[in-house]
């Protein structure tokens, strides 16, 4: 089954101090194997402004992370189209201020993805199927 990876939760996975579950760290690992893993573009993008911002703290200089980070063998990335952004149109005004979330969301409903995220306000949102780790 493909996924959606939030950007946190990208980050997160790839990053072992950042706090994500031996669970969902087993469960991503997995679908990372079988190719299912997908971030929108934004996330590239995202992952640069919280890196300048000293938010996120690297093992590698950041075009060396992000390469391997975005490494088609990791993720796919999924590209902020005219299918994505005319999504942006049918969600609710009142939905998250943040412009890469609802990038994000509209990437999910248009692939019909299941998203990975712990953003409260998207969770509550229903806008999207939520992604659950398996209890394996």
């Amino acid at each position: 089954m493909n996924l959606l990876l939030d950007t946190h939760v990208w980050v997160g996975w790839l990053l072992p101090e950042a706090g994500t579950s031996p669970r969902e760290r087993a469960a991503l690992d997995l679908a990372a194997a079988r190719g299912e893993l997908r971030i929108s573009a934004i996330s590239l993008w995202e992952a640069q402004m919280l890196h300048a911002k000293k938010r996120l703290e690297l093992p590698l200089p950041f075009p060396a992370w992000l390469e391997a980070a975005a490494a088609p063998n990791v993720v796919t990335v999924v590209p902020v189209d005219v299918q994505v952004v005319a999504a942006l149109d049918t969600l609710p005004a009142t939905f998250h201020g943040d412009p890469a979330d609802r990038i994000i969301v509209a990437t999910a409903r248009v692939h019909a993805l299941p998203l990975a995220t712990r953003d409260a306000r998207i969770r509550r949102s229903q806008l999207v199927r939520l992604w659950k780790p398996s209890r394996r």
